[in-house]
């Protein structure tokens, strides 16, 4: 395959890089660096693909759609994996023309560029985000997902039905990933984890957002690359229209499209999170107990049967494992464990 994979200096982005480049694929990276958060981390990862034969790197923003354009024109991709985008459920509150940009208008350049270049395969980020306040669980790609509760997961689940209009338009093969809490080593700075990790070793006190009783499904990164790689050499086919019943499947059509649940199907409450945190860092977290913020949800909970019917995936890192990982290469990374590189530096995201 020639892959692109937008979001290369990203979270999941380098991992996938990293994953595909090993498989002996050919990888071209895609990312703007932009400050959301440290440009250092962003950086970092980066450097750990140098010299790594296959991998080349481009430093371009998807929303600049004649450089776009001109890169598909050039390359001839044959699978691309978008994982580019704003990030962030608190900073939607904040500066949301930046969703816009970069969720919209940035994830339409490259359908657009998809479509003229006859790419055979688009994987896509979307999130779990978009269940907002669905009160089925667990949450099920084969359920709607109408009603968001932020800018963000709204973006996301447009990000859906534009992949599915471009799918049945003109063939596109598109598959969608609604990622549940993905962590682990060179994860985002906005996350819990990261932050909670920070605030135990620098003695600060940690915020507990619903009063503690948040559940969150956490996917340790390994799992969560392991399913987007597989999936990427599985394109939806079109399918036979499907039989008229009262609840149609929304995460499937005629046209050439899915949508799959990416997560460890085992909600933990974020207490259970503090804990396996202070296990590993063998110190104790003082903790605030505070209400719930808005945008957020109180669960999420993956039912991830179809993805496992897929491609008999089963995620396989307890978080005591994942999180015992993640310690592990915070303190090489950060030494101290003193880390002040967001801007701005929001609160955690749960």
């Amino acid at each position: 395959m020639r892959i692109l994979v937008t979001g290369a200096a990203g979270f999941i982005g380098h991992h996938l890089c990293l994953r595909f480049c090993r498989d002996a694929h050919s990888v071209v990276g895609l990312d703007n660096l932009n400050d959301y958060y440290s440009t250092a981390l962003k950086q970092a990862r980066l450097a750990r693909m140098n010299g790594i034969p296959g991998f080349c790197f481009q430093h371009m923003d998807i929303c600049d759609e004649d450089a776009v354009y001109a890169l598909f024109a050039r390359e001839r991709f044959t699978h691309v994996v978008h994982m580019a985008a704003q990030a962030g459920v608190r900073y939607s509150l904040e500066n949301p023309l930046a969703y816009a940009r970069s969720n919209l208008y940035g994830f339409t350049v490259i359908l657009e560029a998809c479509r003229r270049n006859g790419v055979e395969h688009l994987l896509f980020a979307s999130s779990s985000s978009v269940y907002g306040t669905s009160a089925q669980l667990p949450f099920s790609a084969t359920a709607g997902a109408d009603h968001p509760v932020s800018l963000y997961a709204a973006t996301k689940r447009s990000n859906e039905l534009c992949a599915h209009s471009y799918s049945s338009l003109f063939n596109l093969p598109a598959t969608g990933l609604r990622f549940f809490t993905v962590y682990g080593p060179w994860g985002r700075p906005d996350m819990a984890l990261f932050i909670f990790t920070r605030a135990i070793l620098e003695g600060r006190p940690i915020p507990l957002f619903n009063m503690g009783r948040q559940r969150r499904d956490f996917t340790y990164i390994d799992d969560a690359s392991d399913a987007a790689a597989t999936l990427l050499s599985v394109p939806p086919e079109k399918q036979d229209a499907q039989p008229r019943t009262a609840e149609p499947d929304p995460s499937r059509s005629t046209a050439p499209f899915r949508i799959y649940n990416i997560g460890a199907g085992r909600p933990v409450t974020l207490a259970e999170l503090v804990s396996a945190l202070e296990n590993c860092l063998g110190r104790k977290a003082e903790v605030e107990l505070q209400p719930r913020r808005p945008g957020d949800v109180d669960e999420t909970w993956a039912d991830c049967r179809p993805l496992r019917d897929t491609i008999a995936f089963v995620p396989e890192t307890p978080l005591n494992e994942g999180v015992a990982a993640f310690v592990a290469w915070y303190k090489e990374f950060y030494g101290s464990g003193t880390y002040s590189g967001l801007r701005p530096d929001p609160p955690a995201e749960h």
